[in-house]
């Protein structure tokens, strides 16, 4: 901790960078403020809270670019990345050394989330001041001014950690009154955040919910007694004269009512899906060939980058700086608003930084186009989104604290709670929601999350159940219940349906996949992601109108499909699938399979167009129709063989028997669904929510296990791993482990000269030199990287690249500057009390974690998966001898993986 304790600080820089750092965004900010200005544009801003942190006057500026990014432009325009990450060990920062200084000098910046005089900011400096004293105990223990995390690259677990540590030891040392209520308030911000975020995330559900049922109905006609009301609202108790459909209100003009009907449907599911994708469209991220990103929209159509070359050369003839780059490769396009966002979420949870996923234009983009793109009637659903959606408010939530907002570690506690009330509220299940943020999108869930996840979840359930969106004073989007209690000759044909559907997920997954490399990849259609849309709005209006099944809404067609047959029931649909005798089944086995082929043909080409989408439901649809199909199947056979022993009594329990083919609906809607997203526990607990009945626990259970199995074996990865598996995302999975044999040694590159700082002839090391060796860091694709410094061949101190970087942004003169990389007893601060900004110990950590190269390599996974770790450096008998990144580790695994695959 010996670089911690340096010299104090001044006073008005603690008091700033609490707001400061409060008011930039933290992993995922979505706002743009004041980026690349000039000296006059920048000293002509309105007062920022660090404004008043001056430069000495013989610190010099970088020339800036006239141009803010914003969310069109390319995130590292012409120039290559500057990075802007803290260090792993809490680097302190000089007080001169302004965060805005350094990215409005930096002509490299990226694009920057400030906040700086925005509301946000402004509210948090008003629900979160504290009294000067506080902030000097604080200051004085920690500093917390910083460089914050920059965009793809990742979360510093065990910074987060202690800089926590720091913070709490510094609230706790205050022994009076007032101390004891900032740690009261301290400790029940979780409460609070997790309290607020369940309540708006179930708000904004039910605010979409109405709508886009409202919007849904418009293609078929509207309401002449209120416009805004749905069909059944309008008529609660069946047909009325309220409701007129278009072809009516034209008086059958031009085509007579059915056909203008049919005219009108088209229009307006194009109208609608087109809208809704140009909404989603100025989302439009450009992410440079420098990254080495494939997709972050569920593109499977997104070729594979190659990763980057290890370069061996010992000597550096050029300076990368000046070097030419020729991206080889075109920068890969995104829009955050596409798709369902929950591979992204799920990424960013494990530490990924991705910047402007989860801001305020996502969320409100993302919201308005998911009412939209439902509305239309493609075949997609809003229970994905909803996890995306609700991430994006519990990040945003985030800065109303800036214990949390300051904290990436911190701050994905509520990311996890968010997501988990995200499926709370799509599906009406609290505890599937609970059991999703553990099974699919939370990296680190330590029990307190765990709880604070259960408390936002409940929350959110019980403002949904006071907002009534579905009119029936539930929070489940539908519930089914089952009178009559499952036969033990069922068990059979509900591990078929099982079997089937998980097959029938894991070839979706195919379908899908060569769906977007063969289509998808026209240039006209990859050029020109609106004409997609539109072709697919075109077919589905076209194909679904005519069928019963495939022209409703997707839940409610899985309500129609899972519910049982009962004529008191007002929310069923007259379509046809309540045989009660053994002549009325093969029409209805007909219409089904029809449906089952339209709707599974209608999700492979909706899955990955440019609009906010979901595949929970879509999966489960198809699924249900097929389970549908096999229900009405088995009641044939007993209704055709009543007295086989083995039947007992069903035949006689009703006309149609004791097989309820509903049973067999959501079985293999869940079946379906898993073989897509591979979720299992979560899965059974939603189905089990849904029905309200315990008898038909073990039967979901089991076509669930039984459908992970066989979709395991079919496809290996589930939809999510295979988008994550595309990209470069330093993620490491901590649910599959491969096999290790080998040890170390086997990752470790090569020692270069110019990847290490060496300060044993001089503690002093020319500026020119070590932006040298970072440009080598930035060459190789570790943006978050470090230098080694050794002295002797022993290693003694690390700086990370981004500090490394922030630090030579700000010395007065680069090209002839010298930088101090070690503790010199005998050289003093300068006269005037501010820190030498040539003088780099403040951010070097001392102790980088470090392993022998004979360390087996189950220890290393442990290392980074349970720490979090970045990199670890390489010893050999105590000696130096290399350094491997998270990346580097990553890369290993896949190939190990693929091995292990094909053997």
């Amino acid at each position: 901790m010996a670089a911690r304790r340096h010299a104090p600080r001044l006073r008005e820089t603690r008091e700033s960078s609490v707001v400061a750092a409060a008011g930039d965004s933290a992993v995922q900010d979505g706002d743009d403020g004041p980026s690349n200005l000039d000296s006059s544009s920048y000293l002509s801003l309105p007062p920022s809270p660090t404004s008043f942190r001056r430069l000495p006057p013989n610190m010099s500026r970088r020339p800036s670019n006239p141009e803010a990014p914003d969310e069109r432009t390319s995130l590292l325009g012409n120039s290559r990345s500057r990075v802007r990450i803290h260090s792993a060990h809490g680097s302190p920062r000089a007080p001169h050394l302004s965060r805005n200084q350094s990215y409005a000098d930096s002509v490299r910046s990226t694009r920057h989330h400030s906040r700086v005089n925005s509301w946000g900011q402004r509210l948090i400096h008003a629900l979160d001041r504290q009294d000067s004293s506080m902030a000097e105990s604080k200051g004085s223990i920690f500093p917390d001014d910083r460089v914050w995390y920059d965009q793809f690259t990742s979360t510093d677990w065990v910074h987060d950690s202690i800089a926590d540590s720091y913070r709490v030891k510094a609230l706790r040392s205050r022994k009076d009154f007032w101390g004891r209520v900032y740690v009261t308030f301290d400790g029940a911000q979780g409460w609070i955040l997790s309290a607020l975020v369940g309540f708006i995330v179930a708000v904004l559900a039910y605010i979409v919910n109405i709508t886009e049922a409202t919007a849904f109905d418009f293609k078929d006609g509207y309401c002449t007694r209120h416009w805004y009301l749905s069909e059944k609202k309008c008529c609660p108790h069946g047909p009325c004269t309220d409701w007129r459909d278009w072809g009516e209100v034209l008086n059958g003009f031009p085509f007579g009512e059915r056909w203008t009907d049919y005219i009108v449907y088209i229009g307006a599911v194009i109208t609608l899906a087109s809208l809704s994708c140009l909404l989603t469209l100025t989302t439009k991220t450009v992410v440079p060939s420098a990254y080495r990103l494939t997709t972050l929209d569920e593109n499977l159509a997104a070729v594979p980058v190659a990763p980057h070359p290890d370069h061996e050369t010992d000597e550096v003839s050029v300076s990368p700086r000046q070097a030419p780059e020729t991206p080889t490769t075109p920068p890969m396009i995104y829009y955050s608003a596409a798709g369902s966002g929950v591979a992204e979420v799920r990424v960013i949870l494990s530490g990924f930084v991705l910047h402007g996923f989860l801001g305020l234009k996502t969320l409100v983009i993302k919201s308005a186009g998911l009412i939209l793109s439902v509305a239309s009637g493609l075949s997609l659903g809003k229970e994905g989104p909803y996890v995306h959606i609700a991430t994006c408010i519990g990040n945003i939530a985030c800065r109303l604290f800036s214990k949390y907002d300051r904290n990436d570690a911190k701050r994905r506690e509520v990311l996890s709670a968010a997501a988990a009330a995200g499926v709370a509220v799509a599906f009406g299940a609290p505890l599937g929601g609970v059991l999703f943020g553990l099974e699919e999108v939370a990296y680190f869930f330590p029990a307190k999350t765990l709880f604070r996840t259960f408390f936002c979840c409940i929350t959110a359930a019980l403002t949904l159940k006071f907002l009534n969106p579905y009119g029936t004073h539930k929070i489940v989007m539908f519930q089914v219940k089952y009178v009559i209690d499952w036969e033990y000759f069922e068990l059979a044909t509900f591990i078929l349906v099982g079997i089937l559907g998980g097959a029938a997920g894991a070839l979706f997954i195919k379908a899908s996949r060569h769906w977007a490399k063969t289509f998808r990849r026209i240039p006209v259609i990859k050029s020109y992601p609106l004409l997609e849309v539109v072709l697919v709005a075109f077919i589905t209006g076209v194909i679904g109108y005519w069928n019963v099944f495939t022209k409703l809404p997707v839940a409610k067609l899985l309500y129609n499909l899972a519910a049982p047959c009962d004529d008191r029931d007002n929310n069923l649909e007259d379509l046809g699938i309540c045989p009660e005798s053994l002549d009325e089944i093969p029409p209805a086995l007909l219409n089904l399979f029809a449906a089952f082929l339209i709707k599974g043909f209608l999700t492979i080409i909706t899955f990955g167009i440019k609009v906010p989408a979901g595949i929970y439901v879509p999966s489960m649809v198809v699924g249900g129709l097929m389970g549908r199909l096999i229900g009405h199947m088995v009641q044939m056979v007993v209704m055709s063989y009543p007295s086989w022993g083995i039947f007992g009594t069903c035949a006689k329990v009703s006309a149609s028997t004791c097989i309820q083919p509903g049973v067999y609906g959501l079985i293999a809607a869940g079946s379906t669904m898993c073989g897509v997203t591979r979720l299992s526990v979560t899965l059974a607990v939603i189905l089990f929510e849904l029905t309200g009945s315990l008898d038909y626990v073990l039967p979901f259970s089991l076509a669930i296990l039984v459908a992970k199995w066989t979709a395991d074996a079919i496809e290996p990865l589930s939809i999510y791993d295979l988008l994550t598996e595309m990209n470069s995302y330093p993620f490491l999975s901590n649910k599959h482990k491969p096999i290790f044999t080998s040890d170390l040694a086997d990752i470790v590159p090569r020692l270069r000269k110019e990847r290490v700082i060496d300060i044993t002839s001089s503690p002093v090391v020319p500026a020119s030199s070590l932006r040298t060796k970072l440009e080598l860091l930035h060459k190789a694709g570790e943006l978050d990287g470090g230098l080694p410094i050794i002295r002797d061949d022993v290693l003694v101190g690390l700086i990370p690249a981004p500090d490394l970087e922030y630090a030579l942004d700000n010395l007065p003169d680069e090209g002839s500057g010298m930088c101090l990389m070690a503790h010199v007893p005998s050289i003093d601060d300068s006269d005037d009390g501010l820190p030498d900004p040539s003088d780099f110990t403040p951010y070097i950590d001392p102790a980088p974690v470090a392993l022998d190269i004979r360390s087996p390599m189950d220890l290393v996974y442990e290392c980074f998966v349970k720490l979090g770790l970045r990199y670890i450096c390489v010893l050999r008998d105590g000696r130096y001898a290399g350094m491997t990144h998270k990346k580097t580790f990553v890369k290993y695994m896949r190939e190990l993986e693929e091995k292990e695959g094909r053997h």
